[in-house]
């Protein structure tokens, strides 16, 4: 067995290895900006060196080795590739809302890299993004942390193979409505929301003490013990009390926050990102304390009845409580303009430019596991990099190149107005809105299980 296991680890070793030297990767030196390092400081008229995907250098004179292109950036700001760590961005379908827990569904496994999306999101400096399931279940599908390298026609190019997995919980009313409500199934209140979680974590631990007792039975000499049959659900499920997967949990109220930080405590979880957290500021201490801290809108709520109470303060109170906290779009239109977002933070709230520019870099970036990687300028990171012409948090500002891994993948200058890979006579370059207010990408495709309760809503009296 353990021969086995050393053999399919070093498959997939390989198949990442083979995954990554498909990858384009870029060298390019960009002078005399403003660099916005996020973790260092800012730097005054300075330089910074991109050799092979690679950020090697962050200073002042510094020369273009042999082969790479300068780029003269007198004026302008430089800053890390911006991180949303809630999209559903190059994902046709989102939920697989046909049980309430479905952990062995996988979104790197529909990933569409021909979304025009991709390039839009670019376009507003976002270089990567977490292609979520959606919150249809109690314990959805794995998800995908997605690199924008776009223009590949290949699914694996546009994967960050190598970041940590996650995975999308959800509370409150989406579970609720779809399973209860539209299928009659557990759950069908907030307490059997909760129910879900622990009869799954407890499944979990009885298939994975099978398991331990069979491989310690099969260890021993003349042993006929046979294995257990293999559950991918309880699989994913054990993994995650192992703290192998990072939680990342659909949340709005208070108390049912504070009631999975105590699902998470009572079975040893540590890897726990809340996601929305419009009442986070009620039990910001708690979430600091206990998990990975929570993803946010800067300023949208109730546009549904759980979401009616929230603040625009929310990311500042998180973040003065000393949350980790990051600011999300969860809207394809949204993600291209995240530095306005993370600007709101310091109308409401009076955020530094260091702890505003950190929501969209450095702390999705821990959120997600890959801040080893990404989210900040330093020698060793990847070269993911925004050149902007003015400060990324004024609102007059505009981005103008984006790199991802050294590769300049967005030009305001030189970029063709039609960027779509694979073109359709139908679709438009852009969708025209013609509805008001927020609509939740999270509950995609699952419209037909809430005509009734809409109608009861939108009957004219």
């Amino acid at each position: 067995m353990k021969k086995v296991n050393y053999f399919l680890a070093a498959l997939l070793g390989l198949s990442i290895q083979f995954a990554e030297a498909q990858v384009k990767k870029g060298s390019v030196l960009i002078k005399n900006a403003t660099v916005l390092t996020v973790t260092n400081g800012t730097l005054e008229n300075s330089d910074v060196l991109v050799q092979d995907g690679i950020i090697k250098k962050v200073g002042q004179n510094i020369s273009a080795p042999n082969g790479v292109t300068t780029i003269d950036a007198t004026g302008k700001f430089v800053m890390p590739g911006i991180i949303d760590a809630h999209s559903h961005l190059g994902l046709d379908v989102v939920n697989e809302s046909s049980a309430p827990i479905v952990a062995e569904v996988r979104m790197k496994d529909v990933v569409n890299p021909y979304e025009v999306g991709l390039y839009r999101a670019l376009a507003g400096g976002v270089t990567i993004s977490h292609a979520m399931h959606g919150s249809a279940n109690v314990i959805g599908g794995q998800n995908a942390t997605l690199k924008h390298r776009y223009g590949s026609t290949d699914p694996a190019d546009i994967i960050m193979q190598d970041a940590p997995r996650t995975i999308k919980f959800a509370l409150g009313e989406n579970p609720t409505r779809v399973h209860g409500r539209g299928n009659n199934i557990q759950p069908r209140t907030r307490m059997g929301v909760e129910a879900i979680i622990r009869n799954g974590f407890n499944e979990a631990i009885q298939y994975q003490k099978a398991w331990d007792t069979y491989n310690a039975a099969s260890s021993k000499k003349g042993s006929t013990a046979m294995p257990p049959v293999h559950n991918e659900r309880l699989q994913i499920l054990s993994d995650i009390l192992n703290d192998k997967i990072i939680i990342h949990c659909h949340s709005y109220r208070a108390d049912e926050i504070y009631m999975l930080i105590n699902v998470a405590r009572d079975f040893g979880i540590t890897k726990l990102v809340f996601q929305h957290t419009n009442e986070g500021f009620k039990v910001a201490p708690e979430i600091a304390e206990y998990t990975m801290g929570a993803s946010v809108f800067a300023d949208w709520w109730s546009y549904k009845f759980e979401v009616y109470y929230s603040t625009a303060y929310n990311a500042a109170i998180l973040t003065e409580n000393g949350a980790l906290t990051s600011i999300n779009s969860d809207d394809a239109e949204l993600i291209r303009h995240l530095y306005h977002e993370a600007a709101k933070t310091q109308r409401y709230g009076g955020m530094t430019d260091e702890q505003a520019l950190a929501m969209i870099t450095i702390n999705p970036a821990k959120q997600l596991g890959i801040a080893d990687k990404v989210g900040s300028i330093e020698e060793g990171k990847d070269g993911d990099l925004v050149i902007f012409d003015g400060h990324p948090l004024s609102s007059y500002t505009v981005p103008q190149m984006t790199f991802v891994d050294g590769v300049k993948y967005f030009d305001i200058k030189e970029d063709a107005d039609d960027q779509r890979i694979k073109v359709s006579p139908t679709q438009m370059v852009e969708p025209i809105m013609l509805y008001g207010g927020h609509e939740s990408n999270c509950m995609q495709d699952t419209e037909h299980l809430f005509e009734t309760t809409n109608s009861l809503f939108h009957t004219n009296y």
